[in-house]
């Protein structure tokens, strides 16, 4: 073989291993966003690059993979629906502890069902692995709890924040309400 023919043949090689590599990398982002969904833009919004954004969202995959996440059993979930219903309740008389209560409730859910409870960041992301269409709705709420906690948010923010918990809870539960179902 003269020298022209291994340069050419290389040329071809690395040309073959690039649009092998761009092909995987771009499966990969689809998997990424499929599985994520509207997590997917929120991680790449908040690390502003794409790249930076895929390997978070890759390595919360493989975090939570090691994880014992497991569902509720039949007597768990109706503990905790009922303790869901009597803390709905009280949200008429007592919206400051109700959404108190919401939250602490959600949390003793993710615990039961295997969630590690280490800071809100890292149990969003967490959430985020097998639930990506409520996370959104964990963060919303808790930022409505601080707001709480500084005095700053009104009736109607609580009552908004009750409606992300229960969506995150219900989801968590794996329950869909009666009505929800019927929409």
């Amino acid at each position: 073989m003269d020298t022209t023919t291994l340069v050419v043949g290389a040329v071809v090689l690395v040309v073959l291993l690039l649009g092998v590599w761009s092909l995987t990398r771009k499966r990969q982002s689809q998997d990424l966003q499929k599985r994520f969904g509207p997590e997917y833009e929120h991680t790449v919004d908040t690390y502003g690059d794409k790249n930076r954004a895929e390997s978070e969202l890759a390595a919360r995959a493989k975090r939570v993979e090691k994880l014992d996440i497991r569902p509720l059993t039949p007597e768990e979930t109706r503990s905790f629906s009922g303790q869901w219903n009597e803390t709905q309740k009280r949200f008429v008389d007592a919206p400051e502890q109700a959404l108190g209560d919401a939250a602490r409730l959600v949390k003793e859910v993710m615990t039961a069902r295997g969630y590690p409870m280490g800071n809100f960041e890292q149990r969003a992301a967490d959430i985020s692995v097998d639930h990506p269409e409520v996370v959104s709705n964990y963060r919303a709420a808790r930022d409505i709890e601080l707001a709480r906690k500084e005095g700053h948010a009104s009736t109607e923010d609580m009552r908004q924040a009750m409606v992300h918990y229960r969506a995150l809870f219900n989801e968590l539960l794996g329950t869909v309400p009666e009505k929800e179902m019927a929409k």
